[in-house]
């Protein structure tokens, strides 16, 4: 049986070529064909798709906007790296010191001398023949009292108990005496308290008011 004849390819005629097939670039460029998603560049693609190959023109409200980014970013680390270095740093109290002068007995007239109560809770009281300091805490639950100079007394705002010119309680609910702090004298005469050591007047047991330290004898 007979070999088939191959087939001859005839070549097709020339001419013009189909619309499609020309796709001449915008302003004589050169065609590309790109499917997907245009590069952002300077690449024929870029300006094949139409997308521009540089950013925005700068203006001010552009340099604000990145301003106010930069700020809020800024801030926010800054806020963390505190953060993280108050985590490892210890948690103390700052707290007046316990031991300090108040100045000289001649300082003092005859009875109760508030103005060290705020800075470092302690009236100065000054009887005929002593001198002693007044820790300024209530015995019943701890609130510091008020002096009335006009009744001569010393008075609880908070649970109505009272105590007399030398810190000795007489109404409500105060259990003692207030305590009193330790005074000695310094090389140069001043007066230097020490409120880390207290003397008390437990409720039903002797009074430690006179013990040595508790008192200055004027």
């Amino acid at each position: 049986m007979a070999a088939p004849e191959s087939e001859t390819v005839k070549p097709k005629p020339d001419g013009p070529k189909p619309e499609a097939a020309k796709s001449p670039a915008a302003g004589g460029a050169d065609a590309t064909k790109y499917v997907g998603t245009p590069a952002v560049g300077t690449s024929k693609a870029a300006q094949a798709g139409g997308i521009a190959s540089v950013g925005p023109a700068p203006s001010a409200a552009n340099e604000g906007r990145r301003r106010l980014v930069w700020c809020s970013v800024t801030a926010f680390l800054g806020a963390w790296f505190i953060a993280f270095l108050r985590f490892f740093l210890p948690r103390t109290l700052f707290e007046p010191p316990t031991i300090f002068k108040i100045g000289y007995a001649s300082d003092y007239a005859l009875g109760v001398d508030t103005k060290f109560q705020q800075k470092y809770r302690i009236w100065v009281d000054r009887t005929p023949d002593r001198i002693f300091v007044i820790y300024a805490r209530c015995t019943h639950l701890g609130c510091t009292p008020d002096w009335k100079a006009s009744e001569n007394k010393f008075k609880c705002p908070c649970h109505g108990s009272g105590y007399d010119s030398e810190g000795v309680n007489f109404e409500g609910p105060a259990p003692r005496p207030m305590d009193r702090a330790n005074v000695q004298l310094a090389p140069d005469g001043q007066i230097v308290v020490d409120t880390s050591r207290l003397y008390q007047w437990p409720k039903g047991q002797p009074s430690h008011f006179n013990d040595p330290g508790s008192f200055l004898p004027v």
